[in-house]
């Protein structure tokens, strides 16, 4: 029987939680005691545990069929493979960074300087895209340290929190992409795989649809029934069941939470009383 290859990274950033989305995705595989490649009891799935910048190579060269990187590793790489599926975690971005110290008045500042990286690809084409001539030190760790030693003028490289560059002495000046993590696959899987894929995408999308929305339950007197639905609209319509109190029903509802906190105070203005908001475990559309 055939089974889908997937190379997650063995360790960092995305691993955890890379690992944790298999698992609200039902699949079980035994994970740990330094293990490389672990098979799946109940899914037609083989997992390989690679370092995060060789993904892409493996699964260009059909090694393994599928794989979770960072999107910026993923344009970095400039390998022939295709993302699939983006995956909403791991959220962080690339950017430019200088000494806190400098004056900075925008990306000509850059021109005639030396900046150190692990992302030439990108950097280049961005330096390209605008009219910046620039020398580009690739190095592959530590990139923060480089304006300290001498190294270089400035860096460029992935901020989370921003935390990294003040302790050591540096600010964000320029954000080159939004990266997050994103799940890639060859371009020439058979059939057989492909619904396999397909399963797993299913799966994938459910979980990652119900982390966007909530469940919510409110009580709402009956004539205020309709101006309450027109500002809480369900994925179709809302469900409506009476209470036990004469003239009150209960309204259920699926709604985005970032939706949610934009229109809370419309609602409690409108009569809704005693509002629940609770997590989806999975959704299926």
């Amino acid at each position: 029987m055939s089974k889908l290859k997937i190379a997650l990274q063995k360790s960092g950033r995305l691993s955890e939680k890379s690992i944790s989305l298999l698992g609200e995705c039902g699949i079980k595989f035994p994970n740990g005691g330094g293990k490389l490649i672990s098979e799946s009891s109940n899914f037609p799935i083989e997992i390989l545990f690679l370092r995060d910048d060789d993904i892409p190579q493996y699964v260009e060269q059909q090694v393994v069929d599928i794989g979770i990187v960072g999107e910026n590793v993923f344009l970095e790489s400039q390998k022939n493979i295709n993302i699939i599926e983006k995956l909403l975690f791991s959220a962080c971005r690339l950017s430019l960074a200088v000494p806190k110290e400098i004056s900075y008045t925008g990306p000509d500042f850059f021109n005639n300087k030396r900046v150190a990286t692990s992302y030439p690809n990108i950097l280049k084409a961005y330096f390209q895209k605008n009219n910046i001539h620039a020398t580009i030190e690739v190095i592959s760790g530590s990139v923060e340290i480089a304006p300290g030693i001498g190294l270089a003028d400035g860096i460029c490289d992935i901020v989370s929190s921003g935390s990294t560059l003040l302790s050591n002495g540096l600010k964000e000046v320029e954000k080159i992409l939004n990266s997050q993590a994103v799940m890639v696959a060859t371009q020439n899987l058979d059939a057989d795989k492909q619904l396999i894929l397909d399963k797993l995408l299913f799966r994938i999308r459910s979980v990652l649809k119900a982390k966007e929305n909530k469940y919510i339950l409110l009580n709402t007197p009956n004539k205020q029934l309709e101006k309450i639905i027109r500002i809480l609209p369900g994925m179709n319509s809302p469900t409506i069941l009476p209470l036990a109190k004469e003239g009150w029903s209960s309204l259920h509802s699926v709604i985005s939470e970032d939706k949610f906190w934009d229109i809370i105070d419309e609602l409690k203005e409108a009569g809704a009383e005693g509002i629940l908001v609770v997590p989806i475990e999975k959704m299926i559309l």
